[in-house]
């Protein structure tokens, strides 16, 4: 069924707008769909085309066919909801967060490319947070998951010389941020962002308990004081705060941030494992937990059409999108101000983007991908690449085990 097709491969990676799309195409749903879009968090943050031709020296952004849609995908460290309450106190204390003011840090970026063919791979690209990049905006080089927070306080600065009040500051700031993210992102990658979806602690939490948890598999049991984090090894299924420790793990991993990137992946093949097979959006119970949990918790660019978006995902099979991460140098790049970074180089990650696009020949007739991620090790030089760059890309229709 069409309507089949459509919720196996929202669900891997887009969870933050899934019901909504689904719900949109179903005579039942629409209502719930209309409630739910109306009370759904929305920021005009996808600025208009730039000019074909860079006055800046940077590069062109690499653009597909119009069908084509790109996202980027955020989880932000946020001690607040899409509203700008503070999260519950409780909630905090499990999570070994902090205050409710918390930072405004991006924890987790991950681009998702949905080709307008179907024969071709949709891919998500998951962006180290400690990637040391090139901030746009004037910022110089920092970490990329500083981005968000630099624009925001500059754009902030700004308004209070101007005089302006504080909800208009907060609501400015907070808008200047988010595009500072996106316009880095499409500077790093080469991409064009098309849409921006934002989800920040809580309604990470929410949804993995509306879908009745999240299957996860770990090589090696952990324990981690910093995130909270005590496992044992093999298959098992978390929720709400365990998910979160689970994902927000990064200290004890051999190779730190990367490796946390590596559970990101596998927690969201997880989840759409978990939602695809238990039947999560036909269960009415479950599709209000959902929309309960987005609206409380997620921002959308204004205007994304989720009903054309779904249509648009008709013809894509349930197997036809991997994760990847963007290749990197040393985890442990010294830096001036920053402490250590993740190493990157701007062309070959564009250079990998490319070859995402538009696979090699050889690459195209291949039935499966090989093991080791070749395209990483050609564009490295071969003494600064990572073990983590070596592995088979996580396919999101499995549940893969990881560190």
């Amino acid at each position: 069924m069409r309507t089949t097709k459509i919720l196996s491969i929202l669900t891997k990676g887009l969870i933050a707008t899934v019901s909504l799309a689904v719900l949109a195409v179903t005579a039942t749903g629409w209502w719930t769909y209309r409630t739910a879009t109306t009370n759904l968090a929305t920021d005009d943050v996808i600025v208009p085309d730039p000019p074909q031709t860079s006055t800046s020296g940077g590069p062109t952004p690499l653009r597909q066919p119009p069908q084509d849609t790109t996202i980027l995908l955020v989880g932000m460290d946020s001690r607040t909801d899409a509203q700008g309450n503070p999260l519950p106190r409780d909630l905090l204390d499990q999570l070994q967060a902090g205050n409710a003011g918390g930072e405004q840090n991006t924890d987790t970026m991950i681009v998702i490319h949905v080709p307008a063919d179907p024969a071709k791979k949709a891919w998500g690209l998951s962006l180290p947070r400690d990637s040391y990049v090139d901030i746009k905006g004037g910022f110089g080089r920092h970490k990329l998951n500083s981005a968000y927070a630099r624009g925001k306080n500059a754009k902030a600065g700004q308004l209070r010389q101007q005089g302006r009040d504080q909800a208009t500051v907060d609501r400015e700031s907070t808008t200047d941020g988010r595009r500072t993210l996106i316009a880095t992102v499409n500077q790093l990658t080469g991409l064009r962002i098309d849409h921006y979806a934002e989800v920040n602690l809580l309604g990470f939490s929410e949804i993995t308990k509306a879908v009745g948890g999240v299957p996860v598999c770990l090589n090696n049991p952990v324990r981690d004081s910093y995130s909270g984090a005590n496992f044992p090894a093999g298959q098992q299924t978390l929720q709400g705060v365990d998910a979160l420790k689970f994902v927000r793990q990064r200290h004890g991993l051999t190779n730190g941030d990367l490796d946390r990137v590596r559970r990101q992946q596998a927690f969201l093949a997880g989840l759409a494992n978990r939602m695809f097979s238990a039947g999560t959006l036909t269960d009415p119970t479950k599709i209000t937990d959902l929309v309960s949990a987005l609206t409380r918790a997620v921002v959308l660019d204004k205007g994304w059409d989720l009903v054309s978006f779904a249509q648009q995902l008709g013809d894509l099979s349930a197997n036809n999108i991997q994760f990847q991460t963007i290749p990197t140098g040393r985890i442990n790049l010294p830096t001036p101000s920053d402490g250590s970074a993740v190493e990157v180089d701007p062309d070959q990650v564009r250079a990998f983007v490319q070859d995402l696009l538009e696979p090699p020949v050889q690459q195209q007739q291949e039935e499966q991908p090989p093991a080791p991620d070749t395209k990483r090790i050609e564009v490295q030089k071969p003494e600064r690449v990572q073990k983590i760059a070596s592995v088979q890309p996580i396919n999101a229709g499995a549940i893969p085990c990881v560190d």
